[in-house]
């Protein structure tokens, strides 16, 4: 991975697109968002200090690469919670097919707030397959796509890169049918059929053992930990919250996975600075660096879920 002025990977990957459409004849999606991510050690978050702690390297690696520090407005107040919960078969058919579904509770002050939202995804390094999927849901209510870049440490070291391709779906769970609202809502059973009704890109999972329930994954609820910690400006009209959030049961508080993250979003693939692209690449690197006895290489924050119990990594994450 280099960072000359005439090659940016990320300019690269985002410049691979396909052209095709679905089955309606609809085109097929392109690349809207760029999202970094660091996955930590779960051991790290002792105390809410941890999260100046984090914005100190943060700054730090924004001071070593010429990035825009800005300390975020929501700095000193305590972290935002959410509730999340990931749905699957007890073989877990979705994920290891490539795909996710999720639902995600916002909390203030104890009680739930808001919408509950329905996150479905496919998830590969593979661009044309990724691009390919049609998530789109048989609801009648109103739905958002993103189709993301998601950019990693690689997975034997710091100090490099690797991708992922995250092509979602979103949707408030009052947009979706009433059965579908119920089973959400309930955390109650349905039927990998059932589910695919709600979602089609499923009918392409081949269930034929019987064993097609849906219910939640390794019966764990999520609670997530979240706080904006700064804001990075990378320069020509391209800037990014950056936060930093903790994943631990509901119950006992077992931390299990932290995750830094931001996200730039842009109209199309072509539509960003190739310079801010490069600084983004730099920082990246360069906080890789300065945050590497925080992070936890093999890992995503779904498949530390899946994980819980035993079930292994897949290729796709």
């Amino acid at each position: 991975m280099t960072n000359d002025a005439k090659d940016s990977v990320l300019k690269t990957w985002l410049s691979e697109q396909y052209a095709g459409t679905y089955e309606d004849g609809r085109r097929c999606d392109e690349l809207g968002y760029l999202q970094c991510k660091l996955i930590l050690k779960p051991e790290r978050f002792t105390s809410a200090h941890v999260f100046k702690e984090f914005a100190g390297l943060v700054q730090r690696a924004a001071s070593a690469t010429g990035i825009g520090y800005q300390h975020a407005s929501k700095e000193q107040k305590r972290p935002e919670v959410r509730e999340v919960l990931f749905l699957d078969t007890g073989k877990y058919h979705l994920y290891n097919n490539s795909f996710i579904c999720r639902r995600r509770i916002a909390y203030e002050d104890g009680f739930a707030i808001g919408d509950p939202e329905i996150v479905f995804k496919y998830r590969s390094d593979n661009m044309a397959k990724a691009q390919a999927i049609d998530v789109r849901p048989r609801i009648d209510g109103k739905y958002k796509i993103k189709f993301k870049l998601e950019i990693m440490p690689l997975k034997e070291r710091i100090g490099g890169m690797r991708r992922l391709l995250s092509h979602n779906v979103e949707f408030g769970l009052s947009q979706a049918p009433q059965a579908a609202r119920t089973v959400m809502s309930s955390l109650g059973h349905m039927s990998l059929p059932e589910l695919t009704q709600i979602f089609p890109a499923l009918s392409v999972i081949a269930s034929d053992d019987g064993a097609d329930d849906v219910s939640l994954v390794n019966q764990t609820i999520v609670e997530e930990l979240l706080q904006d910690i700064c804001l990075l400006d990378f320069g020509h009209h391209t800037a990014a919250t950056a936060n930093l959030g903790l994943w631990r049961s509901r119950g006992d508080h077992h931390a299990f996975v932290g995750e830094f993250a931001y996200q730039l979003r842009f109209p199309g693939p072509n539509d960003i600075s190739h310079k801010a692209l490069q600084a983004c690449e730099r920082f990246f690197l360069e906080l890789q660096q300065v945050a590497g006895d925080w992070l936890a290489l093999t890992t995503t924050k779904t498949g530390a879920v899946y994980r819980l119990k035993g079930n292994p990594p897949q290729a796709h994450e």
